[in-house]
């Protein structure tokens, strides 16, 4: 499926969800005509539509749901390591945010960056050649996790960028695994640095790894193992939110600030859009952004917990664990 998708120049996924908005359109106006002349089209219509829900469930289940039953990435690390799982201590959170923020302040300093000091990728600021080149080295560096992960061996699509990208910026979304069309989509009007631990990240998805949290793992760890720099300052943004909040969480005030800072570079790059690319966002909106943001909340919450994910969106921040996994492994 992904064969047939992936060489399309657009996110075919995207005119699927229009597609099948329409067909509801056309399900609603049948069936008031049915109502008021009693038209047959809506009977024949409306049994496509039951038959179109099955194929519809069968592909979700096997392309999505079945995939959060499989074994978890952690339990596997476990056997690695012996077969014990192990608490780590609040001092081995400590030197492993340290060593993650002083990566993102050395990488920092190494990056290109314009005139307005945002980091400049490959010399270009030409968006549609950025796009084809971190595609590229975003599957490049996720095969190359297949000795340890061999189900991220063999095919890989074309991660594409959103049409509707300032819809997804109000969602606060970097990105979406397509389970109908096996693609791996991205927010193309994200801050730059963004797009590629976004791209691996969704790529994951489409090689069965459907937990957020695990799908951040190895989006971490292909963008580090990287030879590209930008994708390896981009793994690393990737996962300090989460290790840094960890971290905050479980010391005193005075504690965190006696510890490594982030430097102004890195602040400059943590950040989802850029001030200019909000205001385009806003300008452009339909509905407010907090609206959006509320429903995709729930939205996602609940496809979670539907899925056995008792913690919902709160278990993208269980990373950590995994990071710290692999830190001590």
């Amino acid at each position: 499926m992904g064969g047939i998708t992936s060489p399309m120049p657009f996110s075919f996924g995207e005119w699927m969800i229009i597609a099948g908005l329409l067909w509801l359109l056309v399900l609603l106006i049948s069936f008031i005509v049915f109502c008021v002349k009693k038209n047959r089209f809506f009977v024949g219509f409306g049994r496509a539509t039951i038959d179109l829900l099955i194929i519809i469930a069968l592909v979700m289940t096997l392309n999505c749901f079945i995939n959060y039953h499989t074994t978890p990435i952690g339990e596997e690390m476990t056997k690695e390591a012996g077969g014990e799982k192990r608490q780590y201590t609040v001092s081995e959170l400590a030197e492993y945010r340290d060593f993650v923020v002083t990566r993102c302040n050395e990488l920092a300093e190494k990056m290109d960056r314009d005139e307005n000091g945002f980091v400049r990728y490959a010399g270009t600021d030409d968006v549609d050649t950025v796009n084809a080149l971190m595609a590229k080295e975003a599957k490049k560096s996720m095969a190359g996790l297949s000795d340890r992960f061999p189900k991220l061996s063999g095919y890989y699509v074309n991660a594409k960028p959103l049409l509707f990208s300032g819809f997804i910026s109000q969602q606060y979304m970097q990105g979406y695994y397509f389970p109908f069309s096996m693609e791996a989509n991205y927010n193309n009007v994200m801050y730059v640095m963004n797009k590629p631990f976004t791209m691996c990240h969704e790529l994951s998805h489409t090689k069965s790894y459907i937990m957020e949290d695990e799908a951040n793992f190895l989006a971490y760890l292909g963008c580090t193992n990287s030879e590209d720099e930008v994708f390896e300052y981009s793994g690393y943004i990737g996962i300090l939110n989460y290790v840094n909040n960890e971290f905050y969480n479980n010391v005193t005030k005075e504690e965190y600030e006696s510890h490594v800072k982030l430097s102004d570079k890195v602040k400059t790059d943590n950040i989802f859009l850029t001030k200019e690319s909000w205001d385009k966002v806003e300008e452009n909106a339909v509905l407010s952004t907090e609206t959006v943001k509320q429903a995709a909340d729930t939205f996602v919450d609940t496809t979670l917990k539907v899925n056995g994910i008792d913690d919902g969106i709160a278990s993208y921040s269980r990373v950590v664990e995994l990071l710290l996994m692999d830190y001590y492994k």
